[in-house]
C-alpha cells in the first residue's frame, strides 16, 4: 500500500535517473562557465585600447597634406580592413555634421606593399569618400601614419589654424562601438570658436596600423 501511495520514491529510485539530473547539472555548470568566460573575453577586447600616437605638438614637417590658411585640419589614419573603424567612419561622419566650424578633413588608409590594386578601397573607404568637406588618400607602406605617429586605426587629430595639436586620440568609446563619447564630445567643443582650447588626449580603439591581423585584414 504504502509503495503504491508514493510513486515519487519508486521513481527516485529508478537506476540511472540521478546520474542523468547529475549530467545535466555538470553541463549546464560547465556552459554557463563557459559562455561567462566568453562574454569576459570579449567585453575585455572592446575595451581594451590601442597603442596612441607619438605625436608631436605641432603639424608634423613631413606631412605632405595640405593644410588651408585659418582653418582646422583634421586627419584620421586607418587601416581599410579593420571593422572597429566602421564605429570611429560613423563618428567622424557625427562629428562633421554637428561642428560649428568645419574642419579641412583627411581620411587617410594603409595601404602595405604586396597587396592587389584597390585592395585599400573597402566599405569603409566607400563610407569615409562619402562624408562632408573630407578627402579620401591612400598612404603607401604607411608613410603618413608614421608621419603623424599614429599607430591604431582610428587615430584622430585636430590641428589649429596656425598648426598647433588640439586633440589626439580615438572618438569611439570602445572597439567597434558608436556612440556618444569623450573623443566626439572633446572635437565638438574644440570646433566650436569660444572653446579652442588645445591639449585633448583620449584612447583610441582599433586594429594595429603595422601588424597584420588575420582576422582584421586579407590578401587577395
Amino acid at each position: 500500500m504504502s509503495s503504491a501511495s508514493e510513486p515519487t520514491s519508486v521513481v527516485s529510485r529508478v537506476p540511472g535517473v540521478t546520474a542523468r539530473r547529475c549530467l545535466w547539472v555538470a553541463f549546464g555548470v560547465v556552459w554557463l562557465g563557459a559562455a561567462g568566460a566568453g562574454l569576459w573575453t570579449l567585453w575585455a577586447y572592446e575595451n581594451r585600447p590601442g597603442v596612441g600616437a607619438k605625436a608631436d605638438t605641432r603639424w608634423p614637417d613631413g606631412a605632405t597634406l595640405a593644410r588651408e590658411p585659418g582653418r582646422a585640419t583634421l586627419v584620421m589614419l586607418a587601416h581599410p580592413q579593420c571593422v572597429c573603424t566602421r564605429a570611429s567612419v560613423a563618428e567622424l561622419a557625427e562629428v562633421l555634421a554637428r561642428a560649428r566650424t568645419r574642419p579641412k578633413s583627411y581620411v587617410v588608409f594603409l595601404k602595405p606593399s604586396g597587396f592587389a590594386a584597390g585592395w585599400e578601397q573597402t566599405d569603409l573607404w566607400r563610407r569615409a569618400a562619402a562624408l562632408p568637406d573630407a578627402t579620401v588618400l591612400r598612404d603607401d607602406e604607411g608613410r603618413l601614419a608614421k608621419t603623424f605617429g599614429a599607430e591604431t586605426s582610428g587615430q584622430t587629430m585636430l590641428y589649429g589654424a596656425d598648426g598647433t595639436l588640439l586633440f589626439s586620440g580615438g572618438i569611439t568609446g570602445a572597439r567597434g562601438h558608436a556612440g556618444r563619447n569623450a573623443g566626439r564630445i572633446a572635437l565638438l567643443a574644440l570646433l566650436d570658436p569660444l572653446e579652442n582650447e588645445p591639449g585633448v588626449w583620449t584612447r583610441v580603439f582599433g586594429c594595429s596600423l603595422f601588424s597584420r591581423e588575420p582576422d582584421r585584414s586579407s590578401r587577395e
